[in-house]
Order: structure tokens, then sequence, then C-alpha cells
């Protein structure tokens, strides 16, 4: 069966919602998924799955964006894995008050395509919850993972 693992990062629950959507999604597409909060995951766990998906905020620090905290070692580890051969995506949830609106979801994107991995959709970036229109992103960015993962 092919597998997916979801990694998150949820200071408001909102990505760990968002994290929920895409693995229900995924698991409607057969896959069998398995999601967990960053400070409980190992990122070398991507090496086991088909599709990687990390789900995260920003951090806004005197008026710049960082990664949270929680999400340092996840994201150090990452970037010195090779993934060649899995599919990953990133999204996010974010404040569009801020000026650095989910940009870590940018640098995850980053630290993935520097492992070798394919990637498989279109960052999805959402504003505090998700709506209905966010919902219908995260479906689509779904989709988009399990054709790139079934095309390889």
């Amino acid at each position: 069966m092919a597998t997916a693992k979801i990694v998150y990062a949820s200071m408001t629950g909102n990505n760990e919602e968002i994290a929920g959507i895409v693995e229900e999604e995924l698991e409607n597409y057969g896959y069998e998924v398995e999601t967990t909060e960053v400070s409980q995951a190992m990122a070398e766990d991507f090496q086991d799955a088909d599709i990687c998906v990390v789900a995260t905020y920003t951090y806004s620090d005197v008026g710049e964006g960082v990664l949270p905290d929680e999400a340092v070692d996840f994201f150090d580890d990452l970037k010195t894995l090779d993934l060649s051969g899995k599919v990953y995506g990133c999204c996010g949830s974010g404040d569009r008050f801020y000026d650095d609106f989910c940009t870590s979801v940018d640098d995850f994107d980053q630290a993935f395509a520097a492992t070798g991995a394919t990637k498989g959709a279109a960052n999805v970036k959402i504003d505090l919850a998700p709506e209905e229109d966010d919902i219908k992103a995260l479906e689509k960015f779904c989709l988009d993972l399990k054709n790139k993962a079934q095309s390889l």
C-alpha cells in the first residue's frame, strides 16, 4: 500500500486542522497516512513514505518570520536526507497581518528540494483557519501529490 507521512507544527490548532484535512484526503485516495506533530517526529521517517508533507506556521520574531522553535531541529535534519524518489508538498497557515506571511512554508519547500525529492504540488498558504476555498485548495494539493507520486 502507498504511504504518506504528514508532519505539522501548530500553535493555534490551524495547522493541526490542515494536517487533518490532508490526511483525510490522502486516505480517500487509498494512502496509509501517518500524521505526527513536529516535536514528536523524526525527519528520517520521510524515508519510509511515498508522499511527504509538512504543514507549518511562521513565527514572527521582531518583525521577521522564522521557523517555529519546535521545528528547527527537524528542519535541519531534513536538509541532510536523500529523499530521491519521494514526492513532497508544503502547506501552512499564517496571518496576512505580517509581512512574512507563511515564509516557513517556503523554507520547508527549499529544504525538501535540497533532498532530491520531487515537488508534487504548489505550496498552499492559508490565512488563519482553513475556510471553504482553502479546503478546496488542499484537496487539489492532495490530488496533485497523488498524481505526481503515481507518475514516478
